[in-house]
């Protein structure tokens, strides 16, 4: 787990979405989401973040959509920064390191995602960017 006093989100549905699924091991209103923990890159506090639940074969797909905003979220910046991130999926909890897909492979996360949360379309077509995607992986050494 990423070391370091934690700092909860200012923002409140963040922060009551984080509670909700530390206490629970699932999303409000029955949505499939999981919990991000990452390192701040400025500050070195732990962050949490909830996420849409993408996932094949073990491998997680962070979506850094902000819902369509004009900039990328504060956890993509940290984690490019501090790949080594905690994954909370229900009941598990997994050390996973992250990597920005590109090309076919982002394409084919992309297709994914969208599958699992619709609205990630109509989020890239309001944002003034391209949606990051990042893939959470197994540690090397964990695979061993």
């Amino acid at each position: 787990m990423p070391d370091g006093e934690y700092a909860p989100s200012t923002v409140p549905w963040v922060r009551e979405e984080v509670e909700h699924l530390e206490r629970t091991g699932t999303g409000l209103r029955g949505r499939s989401v999981v919990l991000l923990t990452t390192v701040g890159r400025r500050t070195g506090l732990v962050r949490k973040t909830p996420l849409m639940r993408v996932e094949h074969k073990g491998v997680y797909a962070a979506v850094a959509s902000t819902r369509g905003g004009d900039r990328h979220p504060d956890w993509y910046a940290n984690v490019l920064a501090h790949p080594e991130v905690e994954l909370r999926d229900g009941d598990s909890v997994l050390q996973l390191v992250a990597r920005e897909a590109v090309g076919a492979e982002r394409s084919r996360w992309w297709s994914l995602a969208c599958t699992v949360f619709p609205s990630y379309v109509d989020y890239q077509s309001r944002a003034p960017r391209r949606i990051p995607v990042l893939l959470l992986e197994p540690r090397p050494e964990a695979t061993q």
